[in-house]
């Protein structure tokens, strides 16, 4: 990258911010010319906020962090943003009840159409970009500081896209072993860090990552002092994977910053568009199912002694005792210290109760918890206290499941692990895929779980 390549950066992110104002402008104005609605000076106030909206909510989302973001995250940050400022346009309209000024037609075409056009803008100028990079403008020249067991995948991540305009310079280090294992992964190998400081110096290296042990603090702090002789930008890596952290993420105590080990996905924006997608496709399920509640309630009733409900202890979120209601499938309610598990055969289980267990029929009055917040459609499925307390003392890490609220369906369910575990490994399979669905949530995720547990293959796989 020339020297002033930062201010090629920041050129280029007030083109993306302009070339956005425009887009937005210009679908707006286009639909409305099509439609041949008159297009008004108070036609400009929706469209002015919608710009500021997709701005703000963009920065907010990382939109404008960087013009070298990868593809999906900009397709989220970006699809995030609008739906976020749509929404806030539509609430903004029905508050100053000024929503009858303007076309239904326009004004959704516009929703739908301007995401599409925004992507469409930034294809277009990713391969501009791609191609005036090839051409050496707007290179950013990186070095990695440190030879550690993590250097060849940071190597690969810097050099994974070529269009982002990375260049790895080399990797630095005053120790020989992993240098040696640095030129076998054929990553360039550019000396000690005497050599890394001249080349800042030179002006050859505009970005170092800094990539010592958490230990090697005597070294670390050697190096920051050599590097602050020179301009080049230094972000020190924090390698706590090794922890296996779950939802890592950093945060303040007063001045000193801190990050996360174990914690939920389900902090703001998350938490609020996981409690939407329970509230809205909860209700929307019961609506569905409030006549197959009544006929089960009445075939549990007749077919065989007892209650219509089963209520059972369980574990909620942070560790939190629930008790999940269930339509009754045995002939016992246990829920004492120790509970058997069903399984295959098993007398206690009634004619109904085994279609209801293998159907999961048997699980929608859960539907009414998720309403009330105890539960969610999607996520680790409880086990009984009794269960609970068994497992945690066998198996690390297994009470992180209730860093969220236990779901109706789950990741592990629609993988075949669900029903009886007689031996330790499977449940150890089943809370690695909790953990999986923990660590990896997303709005999709959920409602691929979703289709999975109505239309999957291993939905019913182990269910007796």
């Amino acid at each position: 990258m020339q020297q002033g390549s930062w201010a090629q950066d920041d050129i280029l992110a007030v083109s993306r911010r302009g070339l956005d104002g425009l887009i937005i402008l210009g679908t707006h104005w286009l639909l409305a010319t099509l439609y041949n609605h008159s297009w008004r000076a108070d036609s400009l106030w929706p469209t002015g906020l919608a710009i500021l909206g997709l701005w703000g909510f963009g920065d907010a989302n990382g939109l404008y962090r960087a013009s070298r973001m990868h593809n999906w995250a900009e397709i989220k940050a970006l699809a995030l943003s609008w739906a976020t400022t749509c929404a806030a346009l539509v609430t903004l309209a029905f508050s100053i009840k000024t929503s009858s000024n303007y076309s239904r037609v326009v004004t959704f075409g516009w929703f739908f159409i301007a995401p599409v056009s925004l992507l469409a803008g930034r294809i277009v100028a990713r391969a501009l970009l791609r191609r005036i990079r090839r051409h050496g403008w707007n290179l950013q020249r990186v070095a990695l500081a440190g030879a550690c067991d993590n250097t060849a995948a940071l190597c690969s991540e810097l050099t994974a896209d070529p269009w982002q305009g990375v260049r790895l310079v080399g990797v630095y280090d005053d120790r020989i072993d992993p240098n040696r294992r640095v030129a076998n992964d054929n990553f360039p190998f550019g000396g000690n860090f005497a050599a890394l400081v001249a080349a800042c110096k030179a002006g050859e290296v505009d970005v170092v990552y800094l990539n010592l042990p958490l230990g090697a603090q005597r070294r670390t702090t050697q190096v920051l002092h050599s590097l602050a002789d020179t301009t080049a930008t230094v972000f020190l890596v924090a390698d706590f994977f090794t922890y296996d952290l779950m939802c890592a993420r950093w945060s303040l105590l007063g001045r000193y910053p801190v990050v996360s080990a174990y914690d939920t996905p389900f902090r703001g924006r998350s938490g609020w568009l996981k409690r939407l997608e329970d509230l809205a496709l909860g209700t929307l399920i019961l609506a569905l199912i409030s006549i197959p509640l009544l006929v089960i309630s009445i075939a549990v009733k007749v077919t065989s002694p007892g209650p219509v409900f089963f209520r059972q202890r369980r574990y909620g979120l942070n560790g939190k005792e629930i008790r999940v209601l269930k339509f009754r499938t045995m002939s016992v309610c246990e829920d004492g210290p120790k509970i058997k598990q069903a399984s295959r055969n098993d007398s206690r289980i009634t004619p109904l109760g085994r279609f209801l267990r293998k159907t999961s029929l048997d699980e929608l009055p859960q539907f009414l918890q998720v309403l009330t917040g105890e539960m969610s459609i999607v996520g680790p499925r409880p086990h009984a206290v009794a269960h609970n307390e068994e497992y945690r003392a066998v198996i690390r890490g297994y009470m992180l499941r209730h860093k969220v609220k236990p779901g109706i369906t789950g990741w592990a369910q629609v993988n075949g692990w669900r029903g009886e575990t007689p031996e330790v490994e499977m449940m150890e399979k089943r809370v690695q895929h909790d953990m999986e669905y923990i660590k990896s949530w997303s709005l999709f995720l959920d409602v691929k779980i979703i289709f999975l547990t109505v239309f999957g293959k291993k939905k019913s796989e182990n269910a007796f």
